[in-house]
């Protein structure tokens, strides 16, 4: 897990050149928190000695700076924070990796360094929402009406790409950077599942239960998107295409990581899967007609099609069962099931975007690769 497949050196390469100084220095300053993480006693380290976090602290500082407060935000600034977040995230949950690797998963400074990129990264995502025009909002009306629309919704430019124009590399690099959430799949909705039992718990449970192919490994979702990349002979190995990840991409993981460990976001979390399982069906399609469009087998489009199917259920069931309870439960607070729709959705089509134009990246780099390999036999001829 988290191997470097990729060559680190090609982290940030699709970042502009204007950033390329300050990738170089972020990508030591990450380094340096790699093994910080597993380093011993930690905490007691660092009060100890606060010089071995001097380099980092300052790459911290600065990338906060140019993320969030910068008139032009900076996209290596934002993938050096959601890639250090993510480090300390990703030990909520179990790897069957090495245990030592555990060893700070309660660290007082990985929860300083966490709450600090989470209190600047989330001020700087709510300022995109009129947070008082949601409050004021019918939350069952507008929820219901928001998953109508996106049920079906027109195809964009970017949906036309993916169905009509992608070449095969630019799939190989769609299945790269969704194997990121695709081999670990449903595993944040299971941090929400504890406590006292009721129907909403249950049509929560059900949703997790069939995204892990009750319980059959050979079934689990995860288990059919390793088919897809067997296909291709591309790496199963969780997280084994992460440095290939966008920013927006990790953004979208983090948030719910946050979402799911702070039980106050309960409502907002469950309004953003309400929108993730609505929506899904219409974003699988572009992916499923684009396996079709290059006349791929049936194992390396199966994930989608599977999808398509549960998720158009699973949909129905977030919102007439999950949802609209909620709404009820909590009248007061319902309007944050809208809050986390809406930002599921900004957050969605976001990494989407992201996500498009790594693949047009991987399509240039290809076709670029194949001139010079036919020039260089032109010379040798």
């Amino acid at each position: 897990m988290l191997t470097n497949i990729v060559d680190p050196s090609t982290r940030f390469e699709e970042n502009s050149k204007a950033h390329q100084l300050t990738a170089i220095n972020y990508q030591q300053a990450e380094q340096q928190f790699i093994e910080l993480v597993e380093l011993a006693d930690l905490d007691r380290k660092v009060i100890a000695k606060p010089e071995i976090v001097s380099k980092f602290e300052s790459a911290i500082a600065y990338a906060l700076k140019n993320a969030y407060q910068a008139t032009n935000s900076d996209d290596a600034a934002h993938l050096f924070l959601q890639r250090v977040l993510y480090r300390i995230n990703r030990l909520n949950l179990f790897w069957f990796d090495d245990l030592r690797r555990y060893t700070n998963e309660r660290s007082n400074y990985l929860k300083n360094i966490r709450d600090r990129i989470e209190e600047a990264w989330q001020e700087w995502e709510l300022a995109h929402f009129n947070l008082e025009e949601l409050q004021q909002a019918n939350v069952k009306q507008a929820i219901t009406e928001r998953g109508a629309a996106d049920l079906d919704p027109a195809l964009s430019d970017d949906s036309r790409y993916l169905r009509e124009q992608m070449t095969e590399a630019g799939y190989r690099r769609v299945l790269a950077i969704g194997s990121f959430d695709g081999l670990v799949e449903g595993s944040r909705l299971s941090r929400i599942l504890g406590g006292a039992a009721n129907d909403i718990q249950c049509m929560l449970t059900r949703v997790l239960m069939e995204e892990y192919g009750n319980g059959r490994l050979s079934r689990k979702h995860s288990t059919y998107f390793a088919q897809m990349l067997t296909e291709f002979e591309m790496n199963t190995e969780p997280e084994g295409y992460f440095d290939l990840v966008p920013w927006e991409v990790l953004a979208s993981a983090n948030h719910n990581f946050l979402m799911t460990e702070c039980k106050r976001y309960y409502l907002r979390y469950n309004g953003g899967l309400t929108y993730f399982e609505v929506a899904g069906p219409a974003a699988y399609r572009n992916y499923l007609a684009a396996a079709q469009n290059l006349g791929l087998s049936e194992a390396a489009m199966g994930y989608w099609e599977l999808h398509i199917r549960e998720d158009e259920r699973h949909g129905r069931w977030m919102l007439d069962d999950v949802a609209l309870p909620l709404a009820d439960m909590y009248p007061e607070q319902a309007w944050e099931l809208l809050l986390g729709y809406d930002q599921e959705k900004l957050m969605g089509d976001r990494a989407g975007a992201a996500i498009v134009r790594s693949a047009r990246v991987a399509e240039q780099a290809e076709s670029s690769s194949i001139k010079a390999d036919k020039q260089s036999q032109v010379l040798l001829s």
